[in-house]
């Protein structure tokens, strides 16, 4: 029987060829890179004929695939060092520069007491105890996933010991530098142990108009008892690509609920997922996309109740303007065993122009009979009559559309329960409507 060769894109080619080429220099054993990467190699760029990739053709969008980032030079983190960032002073920090963990840049003797971090390719390299719990809870067959395995230079790996109660949050920025698009392959993992509680804040920032591609993959596996806030704020330069994956794995009687806002890339995935390994657990996910020009944000989630007797909700509002583009895939599965689960999905989108795209696609995947699921979806325009209301009143329509867009956004911004952070988020999108206007 004759051999059948793929065909392969410019970026696939330069995907596959990339890893021979830095293997040798990556950190950790090397037999889980070489599976990752042969599982990429017979996936390829996921495209629009892969179901959980529909809407979001990586293959077609991704001509060429970037060169993998340099490390940072001393005069590049001064820079950094000097930039104003997002959620600057609200608690301690940790820099990611250019794929890089940068101690330089992070405030590493102002840890509170409790928390433990550390470089992931130092820990990779040494067989740091927590070395071993990378890529357990972000597990799917995913080709984008399976490229950040293969791939991934450097990260964090963060350990909050059982009983901690962090009052301020802790801060992860991914930082992309330079004029010339880039590769960058990173990876977080954060371990939280029994009764301990804390808010992960991370944010995405880069150069505007430079074709930036990013892989990162975030990690949470908690222990009982664990109360884990996590917010993500992707600000990156209008010409980025960025990849990213929370997998998360909760214990039992644990509380984990998650924000994330995105405004600037030219295309986004952020995937999700979420295993319930212990009972009584309650998970909210949330999230808002501000999108213009021709932008394309892709969010796609899949929460596995694996377990009875605990709690998914998931809300997300697009603001769709020009001809952007909104994705929204969300699955909730139900195991045969896992009795009296409570799941409710909700995606809601408006469309500011005859232009804007959304794609929505809720899904429920259930085996056990003792449930309480629903799912929901609504796209449409702003409410004439409402806006009618306010211009009636003396706002001029651009205002009085800000005003409704604000609320809109407003009900997803609230599940956000730091008040520092929201505050921030709120400034974000007040800054993006002005704009508009």
């Amino acid at each position: 029987m004759a051999q059948v060769t793929p065909m392969r894109t410019a970026a696939e080619t330069q995907l596959l060829d990339l890893f021979p080429a830095v293997k040798a220099r990556l950190p950790g054993a090397a037999e889980p890179r070489q599976q990752a990467y042969d599982a990429f190699a017979k996936a390829g760029l996921p495209h629009r004929r892969v179901e959980a990739w529909k809407y979001t053709d990586l293959r077609a969008s991704l001509r060429e695939a970037a060169p993998l980032a340099d490390a940072p030079s001393a005069a590049v983190l001064g820079e950094v060092r000097t930039k104003a960032a997002p959620f600057a002073g609200l608690g301690p920090a940790l820099a990611i520069v250019d794929g890089m963990f940068e101690p330089s840049l992070s405030d590493l003797h102002g840890m509170p007491a409790g928390v433990q971090a550390v470089g992931l390719a130092g820990a990779l390299g040494t067989g740091h105890a927590l070395a071993a719990q990378v890529g357990q809870a972000a597990q799917a067959d995913d080709a984008v996933l399976a490229l950040n395995a293969a791939l991934m230079t450097d990260g964090v790996i963060l350990r909050v010991a059982a009983g901690t109660q962090l009052e301020r949050p802790l801060v992860v920025r991914f930082v992309r530098t330079g004029s010339q698009a880039r590769a960058a392959f990173t990876r977080v993992l954060l371990v939280v142990e029994e009764g301990a509680s804390l808010t992960l804040a991370e944010t995405h920032e880069g150069p505007a108009g430079v074709g930036h591609q990013d892989n990162t993959v975030v990690e949470v596996i908690t222990g009982d008892k664990a109360t884990v806030q996590h917010v993500r704020l992707n600000a990156d330069g209008g010409g980025a690509v960025d990849l990213s994956t929370l997998g998360v794995k909760l214990g039992a009687d644990c509380a984990f609920t998650s924000f994330a806002l995105v405004t600037a890339p030219a295309l986004t995935r952020h995937q999700i997922f979420v295993t319930f390994a212990g009972e009584n657990s309650r998970v909210s996910l949330n999230g808002g996309a501000l999108l213009k020009g021709r932008q394309h944000a892709d969010t796609t989630l899949v929460v596995n109740h694996a377990v009875p007797h605990c709690e998914s909700r998931e809300l997300y509002k697009h603001v769709l303007d020009g001809e952007a583009t909104g994705v929204f895939q969300g699955k909730i599965i139900v195991e045969p065993h896992a009795q009296k689960t409570d799941g409710q999905m909700m995606s809601q989108a408006v469309l500011l122009g005859d232009n804007a795209t959304m794609n929505n696609k809720p899904e429920l995947e259930i085996f056990a009979d003792d449930v309480v699921c629903a799912h929901g979806a609504t796209c449409g325009q702003l409410d004439d009559d409402l806006l009618f209301y306010l211009r009636a009143r003396g706002l001029p329509k651009p205002d009085a559309e800000a005003l409704m867009l604000q609320a809109f956004v407003g009900e997803a911004l609230e599940k956000v329960e730091d008040e520092s952070i929201r505050d921030v988020l709120e400034g974000v999108v007040e800054a993006w409507l002005r704009a508009r206007l």
